[in-house]
This record gives structure tokens, C-alpha cells and sequence, in this order.
């Protein structure tokens, strides 16, 4: 997510974000990929992996409930995105969902900027960064999925729209395979980073 707020961030300025994501089972690790495969064949078992069955389904709950009614996922995401932007004044209201996908987490973001903005300017300003893939031509049906950026590196953009019912906000969808961007690849790009400022 914080790969397209960043350059957003600098750009026009981030008042508010609110985020819905779809979270692949392969973020509980091994187990969580071991419980949809054994839930496909059939096994169901007494204890649920992630709370409930999750093949043919979508579990709003990653984590434990904490006591303002938000998930621990959700409420590390409102501080990973402050502490990264180093911005304690933007506002995150997240939604996290575990979705039966083996790899690759969907994020659907409602960007709420503090100047106006052109749309085709941010398609350029994101599709010309490293490390961003934009996939956004609805008329074709090419958005990002879980299946296409599947063991990539690359962050996909796309379904850029402004929101018609709130001023200087924005609405796009972000897919990044969370084994390689979310762990993985991060570890490289910051070991990579160290070493040159070396």
C-alpha cells in the first residue's frame, strides 16, 4: 500500500486513507496454505486455521479483535503507514479480509489528497516510478490480481478513478505478491539500499 501513497504522499499530500484488503492465505505462512488445501479436499476440520472455513469464502478477521473494535492486522497497518510516512496526522481506516488465494494480497484504497489532482497525472506519476506495474484499462478488463502478480516483485496499480462524491479523493487497487514484496524482495531492496550508502 505505502508504495503508491508515497508518491502520492509527496505529490499532493495524504489527509486520509481508507483501505479494504484481501489478503492471500500464505500470509498466516505455511499453515494457512496448508488449511485451504486441506479445506479444498475436503477435510474440514474442528479448528479453523483462520477463524472460519476459508475455501469458497472471505473472513473478515485477520488476527485478534483488539478493544476499539479493529483487528491487530488493522490496527498495525494504521501504524506502519504513519511510522513510513513518518506522518503521525493521516488518518487509516483499514478493513483486513483473508481471501482463499495462495499468493498475493488486493488492496482497494480510497486516498483522500490535501490538493487537487488530475487524473492522468497520477497514472503517469505512478506507472513512470520503479517497482510499479499499471495495469488499468477497464475496457479491456486489465486490472491487477492475485494471480498475476503472483511471485513478481513489482506493485500493480490500477482501476484509477476520482471519487465523484468527495473532492481531492481518489480510488485505486493495488496487488503485490506478499511473500516476495512483503518480505522477501524488502529484505533485498533495504540490504541493497545499506550497502550503497556504504
Amino acid at each position: 500500500m505505502v508504495v503508491a501513497l508515497k508518491p502520492l504522499y509527496e505529490a499532493y499530500g495524504i489527509s486520509r486513507v481508507v483501505v479494504s484488503t484481501y489478503q492471500s492465505v500464505t500470509g498466516k505462512g505455511k499453515a494457512g496454505r496448508d488449511a485451504l488445501e486441506s479445506e479444498l479436499a475436503g477435510d474440514i476440520p474442528e479448528e479453523f486455521t483462520h477463524f472460519h472455513q476459508i475455501a469458497f469464502n472471505a473472513v473478515p478477521q485477520i488476527d485478534a479483535f483488539t478493544d476499539n473494535g479493529y483487528t491487530k492486522e488493522e490496527m498495525k497497518m494504521v501504524n506502519e503507514t504513519k511510522k513510513i510516512m513518518v506522518d503521525d496526522t493521516i488518518q487509516v481506516s483499514p478493513t483486513t479480509v483473508r481471501i482463499p488465494v495462495y499468493g498475493g494480497h488486493g488492496e482497494s484504497l480510497n486516498i483522500e489528497l490535501k490538493s487537487d489532482f488530475d487524473i492522468e497525472e497520477v497514472r503517469a506519476l505512478l506507472a513512470g516510478l520503479p517497482g510499479i506495474v499499471m495495469q488499468d484499462d477497464p475496457s479491456a478488463s486489465l486490472y491487477p490480481m492475485p494471480m498475476t502478480s503472483y511471485e513478481r516483485d513489482e506493485v500493480f496499480v490500477g482501476r484509477l478513478r476520482p471519487d465523484y462524491w468527495h473532492p481531492r479523493t481518489l480510488n485505486l487497487w493495488v496487488v503485490a505478491d506478499n511473500l516476495r514484496k512483503g518480505a522477501a524482495t524488502n529484505a533485498v531492496q533495504i540490504a541493497e539500499l545499506l550497502v550503497g550508502n556504504l
